[in-house]
């Protein structure tokens, strides 16, 4: 019996395990698995900054553009809506109407005699004149039928430019009587019309009478550089008007 069992031992310790061939081996509880490497992420494209081109002035969030209101009055057909329409950065708003025959005994065209509508309510532009400087600019109607418009457009006005047209010089009488009674600053922009008499700036502030303390100035309504140098100068004038 002793040798029996002695036998099947020794045969048992001299037999080796099979080998599997094909098979990985598979890891054990002492080797853990090695992590698998992250995947390589594709590099995104740059996004543009939104701040790129800005003014130190539109970065700075606590300063905001200072907006002012301005008003352009005078006669019937002066140039106002050509005032508007030259200088404003944005599409101006226009409230004209053709002219019929019923305003044939009121309007007087000789002057204008290619004119076809005209202001009943108002114009409206803005334009900047510096980086912190805005200015919405209001067209008054000239006619007297539409005067009532006036009160509303004027009030909280920093000042007014009134155009004139030296061959009708009376027609801009009733706008400066307004500004002087009301106490806005205001300026006179004489619009030169092609082929008509140019006049020098003392001739036109005598005929009209005007204070020395008031501008006086020659432009043209048709062209923005003009414009704006009438802008100018009646900011200017308003600023020393009223520093406050």
């Amino acid at each position: 019996m002793d040798s029996a069992v002695s036998e099947a031992t020794s045969v048992s310790d001299e037999t080796e395990a099979p080998v599997l061939t094909g098979i990985p081996a598979q890891p054990t509880a002492a080797e853990p698995e090695s992590a698998a490497e992250p995947e390589h992420e594709p590099e995104r494209a740059a996004e543009p900054d939104p701040e790129e081109g800005a003014r130190d002035w539109q970065l700075d969030h606590t300063r905001a553009p200072i907006a002012t209101k301005v008003v352009v009055a005078g006669g019937f057909g002066v140039g106002k809506t050509t005032f508007v329409r030259a200088v404003s950065e944005i599409t101006p708003l226009q409230t004209e109407a053709l002219m019929t025959q019923a305003s044939e005994e009121t309007d007087d065209l000789t002057a204008t005699p290619d004119k076809l509508t005209t202001t009943v309510a108002m114009d409206f532009g803005r334009i900047t004149l510096d980086d912190d400087l805005v200015l919405y600019v209001f067209g008054t109607p000239g006619q007297q039928r539409f005067w009532f418009m006036w009160d509303d457009l004027v009030r909280g006005a920093i000042g007014a430019v009134v155009m004139a047209d030296t061959r009708r010089l009376t027609d801009c009488f009733p706008a400066l009587d307004y500004f002087e009674s009301c106490g806005l600053p205001y300026i006179v922009a004489v619009n030169h019309f092609e082929g008509t008499e140019r006049f020098d700036v003392p001739d036109v502030r005598d005929a009209l009478t005007v204070p020395e303390h008031v501008p006086v100035l020659i432009m043209d309504a048709r062209k923005r550089y003009s414009v704006v140098e009438t802008l100018l100068a009646m900011v200017e004038h308003a600023l020393e008007a009223t520093p406050e």
